[in-house]
């Protein structure tokens, strides 16, 4: 319900319903102002775009902090959620969220590029920011986000570096003795570093050759269900990871120097040191690109999408595709052969016309 009345003092009082029953009226000195203001505000209210003028000056600074205190993830989810709204702040945090156009967000995207980011950092807070302006979308703060795909940067996939057999051995035989396994249940497992430095010797069956991931360091639980997916081992790899247990009696599979369960900043910094000892090994190699090597040396076996994907714990095939989809060999030969051989089994029966009837 809408209507405009003629106060005592000579001026316009307008007045609406929003969607939630709740008034709001504004006085203005003229009458047709007044009417102007209330057919825009009731054509909002029509088309879903209007928000609560009471929630207009809240800050994109103040809006980031509602967000976060409901965001409930994983602990490293959560921190790196964090990490993302810093150079959200930095940027808009003391700006109202509805003054925040898409010209904004590009140029802003363009500015980290400038300032050296990697594409694929870019595209992760790009992102975290759309859903926080999604979220206040929704919260009926703002009446759309102002990002979208024409203001997304490049996602930053890129093909990513197999190393090679003797490059996998070599970074094994560099590694600290009790860290060395971690080379193996990467490249031979697709383990990921936190997986690796978690993974305790009750998470390994050593006769039947399973490894089951249960946690990730330092106590918590695996990101999907996918992770939890048991990875078959052969006896000889068994036999590798057993050594240090064997040894030390310890209760995980790596190890630092005396026995004790490493960390993943001692187990990225003694891979980092081997990694520049090794020819031919790009300067951002990482533990967790000899995932890329387990799923190569799977594809060269000649295993199907599916078992690649159970293997690497992908939560799709679609991800194990987008990823190494590349790899699988040419089928462009085998796609001929199949219809040729159609056309050629036709080609040699023997054909007769129906005879016509009289």
């Amino acid at each position: 319900m809408a209507s405009i009345k003629k106060r005592p003092d000579g001026k316009y009082r307008a007045r609406y319903r929003d969607v939630d029953g709740r008034e709001h009226a504004r006085h203005f000195a003229r009458k047709t102002d007044a009417q102007q203001w209330l057919d825009e505000e009731t054509a909002k209210l029509v088309t879903g775009t209007w928000t609560d003028p009471r929630k207009a000056k809240t800050t994109v600074a103040e809006w980031c902090a509602t967000w976060l205190s409901g965001y409930q993830r994983r602990p490293r989810t959560i921190l790196q959620a964090r990490s993302h709204v810093k150079h959200i702040t930095d940027e808009f945090g003391a700006r109202r969220l509805n003054t925040i156009r898409p010209s904004d967000v590009k140029t802003w995207v363009a500015k980290m590029k400038a300032d050296g980011f990697a594409d694929s950092t870019i595209y992760a807070i790009h992102s975290r920011f759309g859903q926080i302006m999604t979220d206040a979308a929704h919260d009926g703060l703002i009446p759309r986000s102002p990002t979208s795909k024409r203001t997304a940067p490049p996602q930053g996939a890129q093909r990513p570096y197999v190393a090679e057999t003797g490059q996998v051995w070599a970074l094994h035989d560099a590694m600290p003795e009790g860290l060395a396994p971690a080379v193996l249940l990467g490249a031979f497992a697709g383990l990921r570093l936190r997986e690796i430095v978690a993974l305790r010797v009750e998470d390994v069956d050593f006769m039947r050759g399973m490894i089951s991931p249960a946690i990730q360091y330092p106590s918590d639980p695996l990101k999907t269900d996918e992770s939890r997916t048991p990875i078959p081992i052969p006896l000889e790899l068994a036999l590798e990871l057993n050594k240090m247990p064997a040894k030390w009696s310890s209760d995980t599979i790596v190890v630092n120097e005396i026995g004790r369960r490493a960390t993943p900043t001692m187990l990225d910094k003694a891979f980092r040191e081997a990694r520049a000892t090794i020819d031919g090994l790009p300067a951002g190699f990482r533990l967790h690109d000899l995932r890329h090597y387990f799923a190569s040396l799977l594809i060269a076996a000649g295993l199907d999408i599916k078992t690649v994907q159970a293997r690497l714990r992908h939560k799709s095939a679609k991800t194990t595709l987008d990823t190494y989809g590349h790899l699988w060999p040419d089928r462009d030969e085998s796609s001929r052969a199949a219809v040729a051989d159609i056309l050629k089994a036709r080609a040699d029966h023997p054909r007769t016309k129906p005879a016509s009837s009289q």
